[in-house]
């Protein structure tokens, strides 16, 4: 399988940072060298996320420059370095999470890969990946959320929100999703949300403290960053717990952490990576997520698959809030 290997490769990478025109798409990208511990991958599926804006604009720095963005892919194992490689061999079919995804290949660490069981159809490790694992370990670890716990779901319909939604539908919590529009409250609805908030016509505030009996939420679950960061404070539940994952919005401003004490709330700036630092957490974790796709308790939504070479469509589309779901590129267009 390795003899078929190309030299160059398809693939889209930054020199700068800025707005969608620093986003270059080239076909003359050297496929990248595997050194032990190392497998290279053909991507079939890459997903696109909130963090590949960021980085984008530089609100996240690059490691280097150029950067080939991206930071999921499901393709297949086409070579492999030595050492330990976690059972992965040639033929493999992967889902991986790591950097340099918005490319026809990638050398990834093996241990930052994982065998797709048979269950899982093409395009959905892919559209799972970093979203239901952020919602996973957000629910079990940033806030622990147990059956008729109260909880708050900002952009209840997005990529994110939808997993959220679901993870907390499966639990037994009483979930209240904020949207934007009536298509988007159908679709976190079905999703399993218990109340749905418009924010275009509704006071959020009012609204939750109206749902709860005046107490609040236990748990706000905030991805959306610097416009809604005061009104998730000011709705948590005496003791609760505010978990502000995203910046969709942009990044929440500077404030005083004496604000937090009035109600004795937690909280958390978390990150994905680091619950999943470890094989052992990352494994865990990734066939949790594999049991409830399986299991028939999560309908993962795909928006769409871009042509690797319209992805400044895609970031725009992302960003304009044009979608409900998950989007992936084809590196092979």
């Amino acid at each position: 399988m390795a003899s078929s290997i190309p030299a160059t490769q398809k693939a889209v990478i930054i020199e700068k940072t800025g707005g969608l025109e620093v986003l270059q798409h080239k076909t003359d990208v050297p496929v990248p060298a595997v050194v032990d511990g190392q497998i290279l991958v053909k991507n079939d599926y890459t997903g696109v996320n909130f963090i590949d804006t960021y980085f984008r604009t530089g609100l996240y720095p690059a490691s280097h420059l150029p950067y080939i963005l991206g930071r999921e892919a499901e393709g297949t194992v086409v070579k492999t370095g030595g050492g330990n490689l976690y059972g992965l061999k040639e033929g493999d079919r992967v889902l991986w999470i790591s950097e340099g995804a918005y490319a026809e290949y990638t050398a990834v660490d093996a241990s930052n890969a994982i065998k797709i069981p048979e269950g899982v159809a093409p395009k959905i490790a892919a559209a799972s990946a970093i979203q239901g694992l952020t919602a996973l370990t957000l629910v079990r670890e940033a806030h622990r959320v147990e059956k008729g716990d109260w909880v708050l779901v900002h952009a209840a319909a997005g990529g994110t929100g939808l997993w959220l939604v679901q993870l907390l539908n499966a639990i037994g919590a009483n979930t209240i999703g904020t949207v934007s529009t009536p298509e988007k409250a159908e679709l976190a609805l079905k999703a399993g949300a218990t109340h749905i908030v418009n924010y275009s016509h509704e006071d959020v505030k009012q609204k939750v403290l109206e749902l709860t009996g005046g107490k609040g939420v236990i748990a706000v679950f905030d991805g959306v960053g610097k416009s809604t960061f005061d009104v998730s404070l000011e709705v948590v539940a005496r003791k609760g717990t505010l978990v502000s994952f995203g910046n969709a919005s942009g990044p929440v401003p500077p404030f005083s952490i004496a604000r937090l004490s009035a109600k004795n709330v937690r909280l958390l700036r978390p990150s994905l990576l680091s619950y999943i630092a470890t094989r052992d957490e990352f494994e865990y974790y990734v066939n949790e997520l594999f049991g409830f796709i399986t299991g028939g308790k999560i309908d993962v939504r795909i928006h769409g698959v871009y042509p690797l070479s319209e992805v400044a469509r895609a970031h725009a589309d992302l960003e304009g809030r044009k979608t409900t779901g998950k989007l992936l590129l084809d590196p092979s267009k």
